[in-house]
C-alpha cells in the first residue's frame, strides 16, 4: 500500500502538465498511467479494468492492462513521449517488437534527434536480429551523437560474449572476494522454492571452496512478511556458514535490481573476482546486468558463474533463444539508465 501511495504522489508530479492539456485529460492521462503501473506489479480483476476503461476490448493479462493504459493516455496527449516510451517499453516486455519498434518511430518522428528512442530501436533490432534496421540506426546515430553511440555497442558487444559463455555446473576454488546469488519468488506459502534451493546447494558449495569470499543473497519480494533474501541468509547458517559472511540485499524486486543493489553493496568491499550463482536459463541475463551496474559504478571485476542446471543437458543450457537475447537488451537497457516507464520506472 505505501508503495502504491507512492506512486500517486509521483505521478501527481509527473504527469502534471495543464499547459499541454485540459484539466479532465489530465485527470484521465493520471488515471490511466496510475492503472497501468498498478498492474504491472500487480495484476488485477481484467473485467473491472475492462469495464471501467477499456469497453470493446478484450484483456488477456495484466501486461494489456498496462499497454492500453499508456496507449489511451497518449491519444489523450500524443505530444507526450514519455507516455509513447511506456506503451513500447509494455510490448517489448510481451515480445511484440514489430509493434515496439512502430511506437519508437512514432517517437522519433516528434524528435528525429532523441537518442535513447533511436539507440532502443537499434538494440531491439539488433536482438531480433534485423541486422539492415540496426546498422542504419547505427549509422545514423553516430553522426548525431558518436560517443554515446560508441558506448552502447560496447554494451552490445558484452551480451555477445556473455551470450557464448561457458556455463560451470561445478563449484571451484576461484580466489573470489565475494559470492553473489539471485533469490526466486517464493512458494505462496513463504517458503522456499525449489529452484532457489538448488542456487543455495551451489552457493554453499561455492562459499566452502571460497572460504574468504563474502556472500550476498539478493531478493527482497515478500510472502507471508518475508523476504527472499532472509530465507536464503537462514538456510546458509543453518548449513554452517557464518552469518557475518552472508549479506542480506532486501530492496531488489526483479533481476534488474537484483545487479544495481547488489553493486551498490560491492562497491563498499571494491572486490576484484566475484562469482554470479543463479539457473542455468537465468545466468547470461544476470551476468550481463551484473557486469553493467559494475561498469556504470566503476568496478572492475572478474565475473565467474555457477549455475544449478535447470536444463536436460548443459547443451541445451548454452543454446541462446532470441526471446531469451530480447529480454538480456530490454534489462541491460534499463541497468544503463533508460528507464521502461521514464520518471516512474526504471
Amino acid at each position: 500500500m505505501k508503495r502504491l501511495i507512492g506512486f500517486l504522489l509521483l505521478f501527481s508530479i509527473y504527469f502534471a502538465e495543464p499547459c499541454v492539456t485540459n484539466f479532465e485529460n489530465q485527470k484521465m492521462i493520471d488515471e490511466l498511467a496510475q492503472t497501468g503501473i498498478y498492474y504491472y506489479w500487480n495484476g488485477g480483476d481484467l473485467k473491472k479494468v475492462e469495464e471501467e476503461f477499456f469497453k470493446g476490448i478484450t484483456l488477456k493479462g495484466k501486461y494489456d492492462v498496462v499497454e492500453e493504459s499508456f496507449k489511451k493516455a497518449s491519444i489523450l496527449d500524443p505530444e507526450r513521449l514519455n507516455l509513447k516510451f511506456s506503451v513500447a517499453s509494455t510490448q517489448i516486455i510481451q515480445k511484440k517488437v514489430p509493434e515496439a519498434l512502430a511506437t519508437y518511430e512514432e517517437i522519433l518522428k516528434l524528435d528525429p534527434k532523441n537518442f535513447e528512442a533511436g539507440i532502443l530501436h537499434a538494440g531491439y533490432a539488433k536482438a531480433t536480429n534485423n541486422l539492415t534496421v540496426y546498422n542504419n540506426d547505427i549509422a545514423a546515430l553516430k553522426k548525431i551523437y558518436p560517443q554515446k553511440t560508441e558506448a552502447y555497442l560496447k554494451k552490445f558487444k558484452n551480451i555477445e560474449n556473455v551470450s557464448k559463455m561457458r556455463l560451470n555446473v561445478k563449484a571451484e576454488n576461484k580466489n573470489a572476494d565475494f559470492i553473489v546469488t539471485l533469490g526466486y519468488a517464493l512458494n505462496n506459502d513463504g517458503t522456499m522454492n525449489e529452484v532457489l534451493i538448488k542456487r543455495l546447494e551451489q552457493t554453499y558449495e561455492a562459499a566452502r571452496l571460497n572460504p574468504n569470499a563474502n556472500i550476498i543473497v539478493t531478493g527482497g519480494v515478500q510472502k507471508g512478511g518475508l523476504t527472499e533474501s532472509y530465507l536464503m541468509k537462514n538456510w546458509l547458517v543453518e548449513k554452517g556458514i557464518a552469518a557475518d559472511r552472508v549479506i542480506i540485499e532486501d530492496k531488489a524486486r526483479d533481476t534488474v535490481e537484483n545487479a544495481i543493489y547488489s553493486t551498490e553493496i560491492l562497491k563498499k568491499y571494491n572486490p576484484k573476482r566475484v562469482i554470479l550463482i543463479t539457473s542455468a536459463s537465468h545466468i547470461r541475463r544476470g551476468t550481463a546486468l551484473l557486469q553493467e551496474a559494475a561498469d556504470n559504478a566503476g568496478l572492475k571485476i572478474t565475473l565467474d558463474n555457477l549455475v544449478y542446471l535447470d536444463y536436460k543437458t548443459l547443451n541445451d543450457a548454452m543454446k541462446v533463444e532470441e526471446t531469451e537475447t530480447l529480454v538480456i537488451f530490454r534489462d541491460l537497457f534499463r541497468v544503463s539508465g533508460i528507464w521502461a516507464y521514464p520518471g516512474i520506472q526504471r
